[in-house]
């Protein structure tokens, strides 16, 4: 049997690891539609508790709020599919880890329904927040069905914190 090739997601997870590792950090995850998918991809790989803290799956507004500190007003206000709240996810996720600088938070929606002409399905909202630094949010309408939509958004939410890393 031939050994399988890294998917996607593995080799960002890969990549990831690694430039965790040369700039000494730790990373946590806050995801909504991503269903804990992302923190699966980045703790797969051997040796990965070194720079994963871990990660928090807050699918309902009410562990939003609980366990990332997400503001009611802005889940009533803006919705959970929203540049503000993947902020504040991703703000609340590397303030309560105790160990980890670094967090990327995802949100959106993976269908096939809840969409609507203001956030359609495949609407996946990041955030990438880095202690000391301002947190960057960006938005993404990604195609496909459910399941290629949650791996379209893990692959590009490891793109976006490697980016971010690499920014200074």
């Amino acid at each position: 049997m031939e050994p399988s090739l890294p998917t996607p997601m593995m080799q960002g997870a890969l990549l990831l690891l690694e430039e965790l590792a040369r700039q000494g950090r730790r990373i946590v995850t806050a995801e909504s539609c991503t269903g804990g998918l992302l923190a699966g991809a980045l703790t797969q790989p051997a040796g990965a508790s070194e720079f994963v803290a871990g990660g928090f799956v807050t699918y309902s507004n009410a562990m939003k709020m609980r366990l990332l500190d997400v503001p009611s007003i802005l889940l009533d206000l803006r919705g959970a599919v929203s540049s503000e709240v993947a902020a504040a996810m991703a703000d609340g996720a590397v303030a309560v880890a105790p160990d980890a600088d670094v967090a990327i938070s995802v949100t959106g929606i993976a269908g096939p329904g809840g969409g609507s002409a203001e956030k359609p399905v495949g609407l996946v909202w990041f955030a990438v927040a880095i202690k000391q630094r301002q947190t960057r949010t960006v938005s993404v309408v990604f195609s496909g069905n459910r399941d290629s939509i949650r791996q379209q958004a893990v692959i590009y939410a490891q793109t976006l914190v490697l980016d971010a890393l690499h920014a200074g």
